[in-house]
């Protein structure tokens, strides 16, 4: 039987950065970042300045076009490839610029480029996956960022398919990094009882 985990807070609730994951790797949850009046004017931006695009993929032969979503930056025109198919970043906004700096600064860390992810509302999802794409390198650390209604996200280990949950809320921060990629996977189930947008930005160092 699979165990199932639930991690997060309710309200207006601080705590520390805690690791959400009881083994086998480090996915750090900082809470949120920002207060609701700032974190909506973001959401605001978002939604209307990036251009957003369905995603696409190539999945048992079949070509899939998604509910989700997507867009792509970063420092250089980096080719990024997963479910078969390539996409070229755009060159970073001074906005997203603003949103990495202060990413890199709460994670200790740098990053290159950022895939941004549209869900309308709860009807969309992602399935159960983990980034080990070969221009992430081995240990890879991704910091996401989520903006609009909250949403649950679920880590499942590989190999003893326990799982644990976190509640990501508008405007906070998870950090993925060490061996949590190679040892877990991760997804946003739907909730069909959502009815309001949720925009998440993963940062990342491509090779």
């Amino acid at each position: 039987m699979d165990e199932q985990f639930s991690l997060g807070l309710g309200g207006d609730a601080k705590r520390d950065p805690y690791n959400v994951l009881p083994r086998d790797g480090e996915s750090i949850y900082f809470g949120r970042m920002m207060d609701a009046t700032e974190a909506d004017q973001w959401l605001n931006h978002l939604l209307d300045a990036i251009p957003w695009k369905h995603d696409e993929a190539f999945i048992y032969g079949r070509h899939i076009v998604t509910a989700r979503k997507v867009a792509w930056y970063g420092d250089q025109c980096f080719e990024y490839t997963y479910s078969g198919r390539t996409r070229t970043a755009l060159p970073w906004t001074p906005e997203l610029l603003d949103l990495k700096a202060r990413v890199e600064d709460q994670a200790g860390a740098s990053y290159n480029s950022c895939l941004l992810n549209l869900y309308a509302d709860g009807s969309q999802g992602m399935a159960w996956h983990h980034d080990d794409e070969k221009g992430l390198g081995e240990n890879s650390n991704i910091a996401s960022l989520s903006f609009g209604a909250e949403r649950r996200f679920d880590f499942r280990h590989k190999q003893r398919k326990e799982k644990v949950s976190v509640m990501l809320e508008h405007g906070s921060l998870l950090v993925m990094r060490g061996t949590t990629q190679a040892c877990w996977q991760h997804q946003i189930p739907k909730a069909t009882k959502v009815k309001q947008p949720r925009v998440n930005l993963t940062f990342r160092r491509m090779l």
